[in-house]
């Protein structure tokens, strides 16, 4: 009997298993895992969860949930606090330009997926990548769940500041992962503008934008 990829056999990312996400949660007594079922395995993993959930009322409801799994991510805003400016990059993204965006190049923050590392590891390798930029000290932001109703995905902020002899390399991502990614240097201010007029669109670019304005290098 043929096993099945991804649950018995490996996938092509040599996975096993993926059916077994959420059957070993014991953190809510009001929510029972019932069963799980893999829709799709592709690159990232897309899911459909049975679940009994006692409501505030005190019914018990059987519910079902689709996950889209990708992984844990984080991301980066450098910055110069002397020439005030940020470093974001623009790449195409074609869920944007299939829901509306006019031309799908994205003007965001440089950020990644974990990929089994650290977080600060993992961002110090995006920005190396990316943005072509060697990090000193790197400052913890926060930790966010970006789209909690359907994604898994928690993504981990971080903020650094650069300076030009810290921009190392071109940058622009990695050619044999299909990365095409133009590096933006821009100043802070023209940057929260983008932000008011739409031309920066994207939620963790924007976050970290408005958290260097309140509360990190560029506050009053």
């Amino acid at each position: 009997m043929t096993g099945v990829p991804g649950i018995d056999v490996p996938d092509f990312r040599g996975r096993t298993g993926l059916d077994r996400a959420g059957r070993d949660l014991t953190g809510n007594p009001d929510v029972v895992v019932r069963d799980v079922e893999l829709l799709a395995g592709g690159w990232h993993v897309l899911r459909r969860t049975t679940l009994d959930r006692r409501r505030s009322d005190g019914e018990w409801v059987t519910e079902q949930r689709e996950t889209y799994d990708r992984g844990n991510g984080a991301t980066l805003l450098p910055y110069d606090p002397e020439r005030r400016t940020v470093l974001l990059t623009r790449q195409f993204r074609y869920p944007v330009y299939v829901n509306g965006h006019p031309d799908g190049l994205l003007l965001e923050a440089a950020a990644g997926l974990l990929d089994d590392d650290a977080p600060e590891v993992a961002i110090r390798r995006e920005a190396e990548e990316e943005l072509g930029v060697t990090l000193g000290e790197v400052q913890h932001v926060y930790d966010v769940f970006m789209s909690p109703g359907s994604v898994t995905e928690r993504l981990h902020f971080f903020a650094a500041p650069y300076r030009p002899a810290d921009r190392t390399s071109a940058g622009g991502g990695l050619a044999d992962e299909g990365e095409d990614i133009e590096v933006v240097e821009l100043p802070f201010d023209d940057a929260l503008d983008m932000v008011d007029d739409g031309r920066i669109a994207d939620a963790k670019t924007v976050m970290l934008l408005h958290w260097a304005a309140l509360r990190g290098p560029f506050r009053s």
